[in-house]
């Protein structure tokens, strides 16, 4: 039974993965951070960041499993926009890719203490408009209207893990120049390969009959 939805879950795990790589406030704080100030504010930015990451996925798992209970005919436009989201995810992708245009970083500063950063990395995670549309569109992809409930559990738990390592994997890594700088040549590369994995998630979500 477990296999079921194994797919879907890995999927899940998948496009939130790779929506690390692709820098957007989050990241760039973060490596801002550990760029000019140091590698604890940006770790300790990075846990606030994953932090504010469990607490979206799991508002999200209890409004969507309330919802399907109540009205299970509301999944398939939930799966529409979920869909919508990620496709416009691939444009974006593909559009980055086709830029020359250089990421900026910046920084977050006027923190005193590794609490005040993870209290300003919550805050950035908690305040960000798409991270709703990002948790609808990832969990859409491993839960359907008979799903029981631990599938949801297990997404939000590795969904947060991925969270937790990436943005901490991200402090370690961009306290140094070189890395931005190796970054910045592979980032087509990588945005191209961004745009193709959420093209194919979309489709999959759409065309999913769970």
């Amino acid at each position: 039974m477990t296999e079921i939805y194994l797919t879907g879950i890995l999927l899940a795990f998948g496009a939130f993965g790779l929506g690390i790589l692709s820098p957007g406030p989050n990241i760039l704080a973060v490596i801002g951070t550990s760029m000019s100030t140091d590698r604890k504010a940006g770790m300790a930015l990075a846990l606030g960041i994953g932090s504010g990451s469990l607490l979206w996925g799991m508002m999200t798992l209890f409004g969507l499993t309330s919802l399907i209970a109540l009205y299970a005919s509301l999944m398939t436009g939930i799966k529409i926009a979920g869909s919508l989201y990620l496709l416009w995810l691939g444009i974006k992708s593909f559009r980055s890719a086709l830029s020359a245009v250089p990421i900026t970083v910046r920084g977050v500063t006027g923190q005193r203490s590794a609490f005040g950063y993870f209290r300003r990395g919550l805050l950035i995670q908690m305040t960000n408009p798409k991270a709703a549309l990002t948790w609808i569109a990832v969990m859409s992809l491993a839960m359907g209207a008979n799903t029981p409930f631990w599938v949801g559990a297990a997404v939000v738990t590795g969904t947060t893990a991925i969270s937790m390592f990436g943005h901490l994997g991200y402090a370690l890594a961009f306290s140094t120049t070189p890395m931005v700088a190796a970054y910045g040549k592979a980032r087509r590369w990588i945005d191209g390969g961004l745009g193709c994995f959420f093209c194919f998630a979309s489709y999959k979500l759409i065309t999913s009959r769970t």
